[in-house]
């Protein structure tokens, strides 16, 4: 079996995304969902609206995301619309919250933790994903990129709660650690064999110790790397990874702890299990000058 391709590129600017998704030569189809991370109120790290614009507009495409299972300025639809609206997100495309008015469920029949994923029922509305993800540190997953972004990401806020509490929402802050990373690698595969058509795109610029989804966030302590792009989220989570550990930045010593104190690599490690994609892959870099 051949390696998953990872595509790369140093340079940090909206064209550069439009042109990371061009490489992967994927058209996709009808309606496309474009999930992105909103950013809690109050977070300095999410990347911002102009800087995806066009992209979306490449793909004319519309902005998704889904409710939160907890407190804070995207816990109910209208909290969240009033944060999409605040950051600017509805000026730049149309915005869907695919859980504002139901859930839909999902089979995992080979789900090592849920055999079942509850998504935004507007999910099905799309024909297409194209998912741009935010790659940094999380309070609880370890790390954030693909992965996290197609499970809690797209999962409603009773899925997200259940994703948690690796199939018991009672334990949504108490359940067993790995099990709740399994869980999120279940999800992951359910959405992959939801969706037909899938571009994945991830971003390490602001990489903070903490998640978009903190409203209190630390600096980032390490310098951008760059984007990169596949169709395998597996892969490009993995690429990402190794990309912090292979930097000379010694900024990057808290983002690897963030990731080994919660053993954020047991994501990757169980979505390669259930066959979500591959560990293994190519990095392909995209010369600055053909961008």
């Amino acid at each position: 079996m051949s390696k998953a391709k990872v595509y790369f590129t140093r340079e940090i600017t909206p064209e550069a995304m439009i042109e990371m998704y061009k490489v992967l030569e994927l058209e996709l189809p009808g309606r496309v969902a474009v999930k992105v991370h909103s950013g809690e109120v109050g977070n300095q790290n999410f990347l911002r609206p102009d800087f995806m614009k066009p992209i979306v507009d490449f793909v004319s495409g519309t902005i998704v995301e889904c409710n939160t299972a907890y407190g804070g300025a995207r816990s109910t639809t209208q909290k969240h619309e009033k944060t999409m609206e605040q950051h600017g997100w509805t000026k730049i495309a149309k915005v869907d919250i695919l859980d504002s008015e139901d859930e839909i469920e999902l089979p995992i029949p080979e789900g090592k933790r849920i055999q079942k994923n509850f998504v935004g029922a507007n999910l099905k509305n799309y024909d297409s994903l194209l998912v741009l993800s935010h790659f940094k540190g999380h309070p609880m997953g370890g790390f954030g990129g693909a992965l996290k972004n197609i499970s809690i990401g797209l999962a409603s806020s009773h899925g997200k709660g259940y994703i948690h509490g690796a199939g018991n929402i009672k334990k949504m802050w108490k359940s067993d650690h790995d099990s709740f990373l399994e869980s999120m690698a279940d999800a992951s595969k359910s959405i992959m064999e939801y969706m037909p058509k899938i571009a994945f795109v991830n971003v390490m610029k602001n990489m903070s110790v903490d998640c978009d989804c903190c409203a209190v966030a630390e600096d980032p302590a390490m310098g951008d790397i760059g984007i990169l792009s596949s169709l395998d989220p597996v892969a490009l989570d993995q690429a990402c990874i190794d990309l912090v550990y292979a930097s000379n930045d010694p900024g990057k010593a808290k983002l690897i702890e963030r990731m080994e104190s919660l053993n954020g690599i047991h994501t990757v490690e169980a979505a390669a299990a259930l066959g979500v994609g591959s560990r293994e892959y190519e990095l392909i870099n995209i010369e600055q000058s053909a961008i």
